[in-house]
């Protein structure tokens, strides 16, 4: 069987386009362009042109000698931190951007968690000098505040969104909403492997340029394309996404899914889907996703705004149900002090969510010949004053 979505939006039984009328238009005119366009050798050129000059690519497969040695296996990081923005979000918004301008739109919306897809939409935005609108949970706003301040200096204009819980699920509420009274002129540049299809699949393949590297860097460094393990955290996924892309098919190399366990997974504030969730739609999609028992969905909870999501790409769904990809969930103690040890054993500093992908160090025991790649996926620079706090530094 294929871990690759197949021709109808699905992967597995997850997937598909569960959208209103309303969106059809816009979601079909995607549908039916995002692979002619993005296969397009002009399109191709322009994406990898932009990819090394502006973003900084291929990101570094750092060898992480003094984390290797004290949990005694090798560990490579793959460096998303060092992107331009900070994370591997700006991937996926310079393919959308590119995208969106062949298929003639002049107005960009995105949603944004912990800050960094709204960063990287607002960024590349003012890279073509196109209007762009972000929408935010007023929680994650305040929590979050340098990242706004980074998408006002760009040019974006940056909306709370004030239902619900304020967070992430709200934002894509909002929206959503927008796109729908703005079919004809508006691309939504969704940020991660969540929503209708196609985006699933749209924003993993542009994401995939991270297993691309990986393959031919492991090569490099270890005489072989596979490593024995491939870590990311997973919120809705699409740095997840990005590191397996190339290795779904590939039985040899195992895959781990950290999610976010919050204060504890039987405590009620929790985002570990994988967990706690049931069959349901989001945003579009058929997924796994934390839900009461008649259907409402739950609030999630987590000290990362960015896996702060009560569900979990179909992609992701279906690696779990299939049992392709073991799921850990890491609570917030547990990720903290994986931040701060990567911090002091290698000199970088990750983001809150990325260190939930550390912590699977302190859960799990490797062989001293395992080869390991974790996606090192974004910079803490925007958790610092969480870090301070939460250390009393």
């Amino acid at each position: 069987m294929s871990y690759n979505i197949d021709e109808k939006g699905y992967y597995g039984e997850f997937g598909g386009a569960y959208i209103p009328e309303m969106l059809y238009p816009n979601i079909e005119e995607l549908r039916q362009n995002y692979m002619k366009i993005s296969e397009d050798p002009s399109f191709k050129k322009e994406f990898n042109q932009l990819l090394k000059d502006y973003v900084g690519r291929p990101s570094p497969l750092y060898f992480a000698k003094r984390l290797s040695e004290k949990y005694n296996t090798k560990i490579y990081l793959k460096r998303e931190d060092l992107n331009h923005t900070g994370a591997h979000k700006v991937n996926n918004t310079i393919g959308q951007i590119l995208l969106a301008k062949k298929l003639g739109k002049s107005r960009i919306i995105a949603e944004t968690g912990a800050g960094q897809h709204g960063v990287a939409t607002a960024t590349v935005c003012a890279l073509m000098g196109i209007e762009c609108v972000v929408y935010m949970g007023e929680v994650d706003i305040a929590r979050q505040a340098p990242n706004v301040a980074r998408m006002k200096m760009l040019g974006a204009k940056v909306v709370p969104a004030l239902s619900g819980s304020r967070t992430l699920k709200d934002a894509t509420n909002e929206a959503m909403r927008d796109w729908i009274n703005n079919p004809v002129d508006t691309h939504y540049i969704v940020g991660s492997v969540v929503g209708p299809h196609p985006y699933p699949d749209m924003v993993a393949r542009f994401q995939a340029v991270v297993s691309e590297e990986i393959k031919w860097q492991l090569k490099e460094k270890e005489g072989t394309e596979n490593p024995d393990y491939l870590i990311a955290c997973v919120g809705g996924g699409s740095n997840a996404a990005g590191t397996y892309y190339h290795y779904l098919d590939n039985m040899d190399v195992k895959i781990i899914a950290v999610e976010a366990a919050g204060k504890g997974i039987d405590t009620g504030e929790s985002a570990a889907t994988s967990v706690l969730g049931k069959e349901g739609i989001i945003h579009g999609s058929k997924t796994l996703l934390m839900q009461t028992k008649d259907g409402q969905i739950t609030e999630p909870y987590s000290i990362s705004a960015g896996l702060d999501y009560p569900g979990v790409g179909p992609m992701h769904a279906n690696l779990y149900k299939t049992g392709r990809a073991e799921f850990i969930a890491i609570t917030d103690d547990e990720a903290m002090t994986a931040g701060l040890e990567l911090s002091q054993l290698e000199g970088i500093i990750p983001a809150i969510e990325t260190s939930h992908a550390f912590a699977v160090f302190e859960y799990k025991t490797f062989n001293p010949e395992d080869i390991i790649v974790v996606n090192l996926s974004g910079r803490g620079d925007k958790d610092l004053q969480n870090y301070i706090d939460y250390f009393k530094l």
